[in-house]
């Protein structure tokens, strides 16, 4: 039966298109229509400022029918109902393990990488730079491959190609023309022109090599130099910054690569959480005039998922952080801001998570916040440790059944919607793209 399901989820991941825009804002990628946007009620903030309303998620409406085993749909069936059935299917069949193994979104291992994603059957592989160093863009699609056909259910493929201080593929001249410049380096260059033609030639690159979700583009405000995050982001205010990311995520939308707007809800001018806590302490007025508008613009333009950041944003809750917090992902992400798509942590082995939480307790709080995918980027050992944890929680009932589905089910939408499935990468049209390369290249 598990086997059929993976082929018939397979089959529509390779025939069917990405979902009409419902309005003119871009797609619309909610989780499902078994998934109702929640409906916010009144809340304060902790420290008795105006905060975020809180949600009431709705998860238990009537499902369809589901389909019969031995019915295979026509890829001219695959509507939106006939998509979520054959996913309840799939949600059916599925395993605790295969459910928690969805939820993790790891770096991907250094050897060993077909058989950790067989035998934990993970929702995605981070690639860093070590994946792509001297390796043609052949190898990368064989090691793809490899992974792919090792998981029995579709990987997301992900990586960070930002462009300046943060990039991987690019970082090897044999794949990309040149290591892919900062956002504000094109800007000075072309304008918003020649960074949309760099966001589509770099989209069209990636998926070539077979990843498909590119973490980017970057949501933060920042105009000092001084701050952290300042060479990562748009370099601008927060009105232009928001313009930014709308565009970049309608041009990721086009090419059909994953788009993940960071680092929600805003990093503002705090310190690197790679190396431990950062507690931001600005007003919830300054989020909601600044830092959430690139969010909402970037949402509203169709993006596909956001990663929520470590730092405690006190206005929001002065204890937990942000990717531990109901209060910030299902509170405001989901309730205020009206997010339906997959939300990741940042990755849990940062210094502002091992400092002061156990690998496995933080895996734990992160599913109960409302995240769906869990980033673990250093180690098998913390693979173990977080996945273990999230098993023992969903057996003892900390965590239901219905959360894990919630979540899955988000995850699964995201594969089907772009396609993702364990068959090759088609080979591209390479006199267009080295056109395109070309042209970019020349400006």
């Amino acid at each position: 039966m598990k086997k059929l399901l993976i082929a018939v989820l397979c089959l529509m991941l390779t025939g069917c298109a990405a979902p009409a825009p419902s309005d003119g804002s871009g797609p619309d990628r909610s989780v499902s229509p078994d998934i109702p946007a929640p409906s916010p009620a009144a809340s304060s903030a902790p420290n008795g400022e105006s905060g975020p309303p809180q949600a009431s998620p709705e998860t238990d409406p009537e499902t369809a029918e589901n389909p019969s085993a031995s019915q295979e749909p026509s890829e001219s069936s695959l509507g939106p109902q006939n998509q979520e059935q054959i996913i309840q299917e799939l949600l059916s069949a599925m395993t605790l393990e295969e459910k928690v193994g969805q939820m993790f979104f790891v770096r991907c291992p250094e050897t060993g990488g077909a058989e950790l994603a067989a035998q934990y059957k993970v929702g995605g592989y981070l690639l860093f730079g070590r994946d792509f160093k001297d390796k043609t863009a052949q190898q990368v699609r064989d090691d793809i491959q490899s992974y792919q056909d090792a998981s029995g259910i579709p990987l997301l493929i992900g990586t960070d190609e930002e462009g300046g201080t943060v990039v991987r593929a690019s970082s090897n001249p044999d794949l990309f023309p040149q290591r892919e410049p900062a956002p504000q380096t094109l800007f000075a260059q072309g304008g918003m022109d020649l960074i949309l033609q760099d966001a589509r030639q770099k989209s069209m690159t990636l998926l070539d090599l077979g990843v498909n979700v590119n973490f980017a583009p970057v949501a933060d405000v920042s105009t000092d130099p001084a701050d952290f995050i300042y060479a990562r982001s748009f370099g601008q205010d927060a009105q232009a910054t928001a313009n930014y990311v709308a565009q970049v995520v309608g041009v990721m939308g086009e090419e059909q690569i994953g788009s993940v707007l960071k680092h929600f809800p805003g990093y503002g001018n705090n310190v690197d959480t790679h190396t431990g806590i950062a507690l931001d302490q600005r007003p919830y007025e300054t989020f909601q005039t600044s830092d959430f508008l690139p969010f909402q613009a970037g949402i509203q333009a169709g993006a596909d998922a956001v990663l929520v950041s470590h730092n405690i944003a006190a206005s929001m809750d002065e204890s937990l952080p942000a990717s531990l917090s109901p209060a910030v992902v299902t509170d405001l992400l989901r309730g205020e801001l009206g997010f339906g798509g997959v939300v990741f942590t940042d990755d849990l082995t940062m210094g502002a998570i091992t400092q002061n939480y156990g690998l496995g307790e933080a895996a734990v709080l992160a599913v109960e916040a409302g995240c769906d995918m869990l980033l673990v980027c250093h180690g098998r050992d913390s693979v173990d440790a977080a996945r273990s944890a999230l098993l023992e929680a969903a057996v003892s009932g900390r965590i239901s059944q219905a959360r894990l589905d919630e979540s899955v089910r988000r995850i699964l939408s995201l594969k089907l919607e772009y396609g993702v499935s364990g068959e090759p990468v088609s080979a591209p049209d390479l006199n267009a793209l080295n056109a395109l390369v070309d042209a970019v290249a020349a400006q």
